[in-house]
């Protein structure tokens, strides 16, 4: 059965929802869909699994990877109960889905006490200047993995 983007949207709202009531994170949910079927889902679960990154989106990239034996979700499409905040938009990008759909905005997490706007902001600056200290750690070795990278005939690339 297909399932359109709108169910798919209710779908991961159902988990955003589900996540609060069932204490594993907060109001986040999202879904993979692949050929117009969800192959995966997430909901967040930052504070019942004690992981800062357990968000839903992330969540449902690792599992969708996982269904597709593949690194890569081209061909999929991620839903997502709210505008992903930068580690999620950054996971999408990695994944390489061909679209992102949202329901709540940025404002409205925010409204909620989920301000993404300070790490926008601190993205947006040079390192030198972000809040957490970002230094070049000079090291005579520092060049090697991707020298390493380069040379090796049979490496995957992504």
């Amino acid at each position: 059965m297909s399932t359109d983007l709108t169910q798919a949207m209710s779908e991961a709202l159902r988990l955003a929802i589900a996540g609060v009531q069932n204490d594993s994170g907060g109001p986040f949910g999202a879904v993979v869909l692949k050929d117009g079927r969800i192959i995966a889902q997430g909901e967040n679960r930052v504070t019942s699994t004690n992981d800062p990154t357990a968000h839903a989106e992330v969540i449902a990239i690792r599992a969708a990877c996982a269904a597709l034996e593949d690194f890569k979700l081209a061909g999929c499409i991620l839903v997502s109960s709210c505008e992903p905040c930068p580690m999620c938009l950054a996971a999408a990008y990695w994944a390489g889905v061909d679209a992102l759909y949202y329901a709540a905005s940025r404002e409205d997490a925010a409204a909620a006490g989920f301000g993404d706007a300070d790490f926008y902001g601190e993205l947006a600056k040079p390192p030198e200047a972000r809040r957490l200290p970002c230094r070049v750690l000079a090291h005579s070795e520092a060049a090697a993995p991707f020298a390493t990278w380069r040379d090796k005939a049979d490496k995957i690339p992504y």
